[in-house]
């Protein structure tokens, strides 16, 4: 009886070892699928961070925007547009808004009229009898613009022989070959390859069809060649303005030179931009081309870290779509990032406040005060987090400390690069199109023409009247005009 109650107690020890053991292997297994769920977790959300990553949320251009991208975001701005009508703040339509008088060209002065058409009534409205055409001092005044027929001049020059009549000596006038094109023609081929990025059989065609002007495109090259090298000293002079602005915006994309990438960079002040086109971005080559004086608006290109940090001024642009994607990652990313929108955002309304004459700059800078702290809690928080993408990129923004708050002590000073971005987006487009240059000679041109537009448009100067009258006093050998005169 012993024996058996033994038997018995022994087989349900070892029944319960061998459901021990099957537990244990479960949950061997359970945590293996745990840390390989994780593991696939971690690897889609990457995935997913790196698919919904956009201009709006990174610091990838607008223009890198695939076609699949551009149409997400047009869905997203529906949402986002359907979320503002129920909460009663929708967006303003696109267009002049109700109540906007409107702008209409006003009449010039009958002295400046080229020329008259007058009309008359022909019957009275009484009697019906036929009315003579007296000329009404006060008749009301309407006008028409209209272009002329646009026909080149062709300007022969003749080389006489004149006899002398004391000795009867013959004497010729010294023989110049005559250039074949003038003045203006080289500066509208400039303009319009240069400034509006026609292609050159484009430019040919255009002068072609609109003034029956030919032109190889052979001569087109040419052209651009004589005028970059007639437009050398206004850039100099451009340069020089630039280098001696307090208040500086720099900002580089990629060009091409006969299918080699090279790097394009802008300088910009508010009253002059040059552009350069440099085989390298890199800290040597930016340090030569941008000097270290002034006060230098940026994003945070490591290249650029030769300029002192407390005079720069990085652009929150760049670091609210940093804090964007933070805040669509989720999880401790996702909190801090939602909390880092919010200042940020409250920061632009006060700045928005004090561009429109609403806040004072003293009373700005007091404001300022608490959202500093907080941000840069909220940056040292991210970086004790140890999340992957989050805290290296706020310990990234924290070595720029001294440069994120410039533009609350400076006056004058820019909270972004957006004026910089500007400038750029015409010669990003004019890449795109014709897929940068060929030629070492092809980078001055784009990057000369390029100096003097924009500077030009800054200084209230028409680009087309500079170029010409750039040109001439160059073949005449008179002093040349200035920009900034």
């Amino acid at each position: 009886m012993n024996d058996d109650l033994l038997a018995a107690a022994e087989a349900r020890a070892v029944a319960a070892e061998a459901r021990a053991v099957a537990a244990e292997a479960r949950a061997v297994a359970a945590e293996a699928r745990a840390v390989a769920a994780e593991a696939r977790i971690v690897q889609l959300e990457k995935q997913v961070a790196e698919l919904t990553r956009n201009s709006s949320n990174s610091s990838k251009p607008p223009s890198s925007r695939s076609p699949a991208e551009r149409l997400q975001e047009r869905e997203r701005e529906k949402a986002r547009a359907k979320q503002r009508s129920k909460h009663g703040t929708e967006k303003k339509k696109r267009g002049a808004q109700p109540g906007h008088e409107g702008a209409q060209r006003e009449l010039v002065p009958a002295e400046e009229v080229d020329d008259i058409v007058d009309h008359f009534p022909g019957d009275c409205e009484n009697c019906w009898r036929a009315l003579p055409e007296i000329e009404d001092a006060n008749a009301r005044r309407a006008q028409t613009w209209e272009l002329p027929p646009i026909v080149p001049e062709v300007i022969e020059h003749r080389f006489h022989a004149v006899t002398c009549r004391s000795c009867a000596h013959v004497t010729t006038a010294a023989f110049a070959p005559a250039p074949v094109f003038g003045p203006r023609v080289h500066a509208m081929v400039a303009t319009l390859t240069g400034y509006y990025h026609l292609s050159r059989r484009r430019t040919a065609s255009l002068l072609s069809n609109l003034m029956g002007l030919t032109i190889s495109l052979g001569a087109v090259s040419d052209i651009e060649r004589r005028v970059s090298e007639s437009l050398a000293p206004a850039v100099r002079e451009v340069w020089e303005h630039v280098d001696g602005d307090h208040i500086k915006h720099t900002d580089g994309t990629s060009w091409f030179q006969n299918g080699v990438l090279v790097a394009l960079w802008t300088i910009a002040t508010s009253a002059a931009t040059v552009f350069k086109i440099v085989a390298s971005g890199d800290a040597k080559t930016l340090k030569m081309l941008l000097g270290d004086k002034g006060i230098m608006v940026s994003d945070r290109a490591t290249a650029l870290r030769f300029w002192a940090m407390h005079r720069r001024q990085i652009c929150w642009a760049h670091l609210l779509r940093k804090f964007i994607w933070f805040s669509e990652r989720g999880g401790k990313s996702g909190t801090i990032g939602a909390d880092l929108l919010e200042y940020v955002r409250l920061m632009f309304e006060y700045w928005h406040q004090v561009k429109d004459g609403k806040l004072t700059r003293e009373r700005f800078r007091q404001v300022m005060v608490p959202i500093r702290v907080d941000v840069e809690k909220l940056l040292h928080k991210g970086v004790d987090a140890r999340v992957k993408g989050l805290s290296g990129a706020c310990e990234d923004v924290l070595e720029h400390r001294e440069a994120l708050w410039t533009f609350v002590d400076v006056d004058n000073v820019e909270p972004t690069n957006n004026h910089a971005e500007r400038e750029l987006r015409a010669f990003v487009m004019w890449r795109k199109g014709s897929l940068g240059t060929q030629s070492a000679r092809g980078n001055l041109f784009a990057e000369r023409m390029m100096t003097v537009a924009h500077t030009a448009r800054k200084q209230n100067k028409q680009v087309f009247e500079f170029v010409t009258s750039t040109y001439t006093a160059t073949c005449a050998g008179t002093p040349r005009p200035s920009l900034f005169v």
